[in-house]
């Protein structure tokens, strides 16, 4: 005589229960404590306003406290690497940047992490565009006149960053490899300084982020040509971009985005990305992102992910030509 099959409905998912019934519970359950956001800069800055910003909404929206852990070093890559050896639960994600998730991998000869592998994409957040802006002292007042006068003077002009490797560096190179032109690359510690020479005449010119740009054009002190991003700019709306000013293609946003764990439940990812999503549609957070030069953009997990690997394609590209390197 075989005996009879016992449910027990208080005991735990079995593994056929779990695919069906267990997701569901677990989305409605996360989170039960504590979520922290790493940042992978110090305090201050754009960056740090972004996780800030966006962790104080979805705090409200999840019922926890949503932590900011700033973990500077190494261009984002300890804090990155941190969150990627941390448990895979939804209560560690990662602020990540296009330095990096996409500029990084190709410039550190040794990476701790990688990016598509390590990472569950949870959502882009933002878009920031960056600007090239002149000394009036160069003899170009439209882009045409920019890239005849490269052409004409192959290694006169030159273009300064806050270090080899940064997004406002490549900018330069991808604008030098798509315009078939010679500049010197003029690297400083910070953008502040590379500013500072861009004002006094002593560089050519720079592609900087727009919000710090803007002021210095709008005093006459620089002459801005373009901005670089696909569309125009709501905090220059008068501006074009440098693809209808005569370089179709170029293209370069600066951007964060929401990562997690490699192997974070779908369902949690699912769950984030929709609170990120919502937390980007309050009047507050897209009236401070304003004041910041930045857009707010919003993704589901597949399409940040299919993001990030097109963005690993284009800079490598862009790093291996430029040459720059980081032991």
């Amino acid at each position: 005589m075989s005996r009879p099959i016992v449910t027990r409905p208080a005991a735990a998912c079995t593994l056929a229960a779990a695919v069906l019934a267990c997701p569901p519970a677990l989305a409605q359950t996360y989170p039960v404590k504590p979520v922290r956001i790493v940042v992978g800069v110090p305090p201050g800055g754009t960056t740090d306003v972004v996780a800030r910003l966006v962790g104080q909404k979805l705090a409200g929206q999840l019922g926890q406290q949503v932590v900011i852990d700033n973990r500077g070093g190494a261009g984002g890559n300890i804090g990155a690497e941190l969150v990627a050896k941390s448990a895979a639960d939804g209560y560690t994600l990662f602020l990540a940047t296009i330095g990096t998730m996409t500029i990084n991998p190709h410039l550190y000869r040794q990476m701790p992490f990688d990016t598509l592998r390590d990472f569950a994409a949870v959502s882009q957040l933002t878009s920031m565009p960056q600007v090239l802006a002149l000394h009036p002292s160069i003899p170009a007042r439209t882009l045409r006149d920019l890239i005849a006068l490269a052409r004409a003077q192959p290694g006169n002009l030159n273009f300064a960053s806050g270090g080899s490797g940064t997004a406002i560096h490549l900018a330069g190179e991808l604008f030098k490899s798509m315009t078939g032109t010679q500049m010197v690359h003029v690297p400083y510690k910070g953008s502040a300084p590379a500013m500072t020479d861009l004002l006094s005449g002593q560089v050519s010119l720079m592609f900087d982020q727009i919000v710090t740009a803007m002021p210095h054009v709008q005093s006459g002190r620089l002459r801005a040509l373009g901005v670089t991003t696909a569309k125009r700019s709501a905090i220059a709306p008068d501006l074009p971009t440098l693809a209808e000013s005569g370089l179709p293609g170029y293209e370069i946003t600066t951007w964060h985005g929401l990562l997690a764990p490699a192997g974070t439940p779908r369902e949690i990812v699912a769950k984030l990305s929709g609170e990120a999503a919502r937390a980007l549609q309050a009047a507050d957070v897209r009236e401070k992102f304003a004041g910041q030069g930045v857009d707010p953009v919003s993704s589901t997990p597949e399409q940040f992910h299919a993001f990030m690997q097109s963005e690993l394609e284009k800079w490598g590209k862009v790093v291996k030509a430029s040459g720059a390197r980081i032991l």
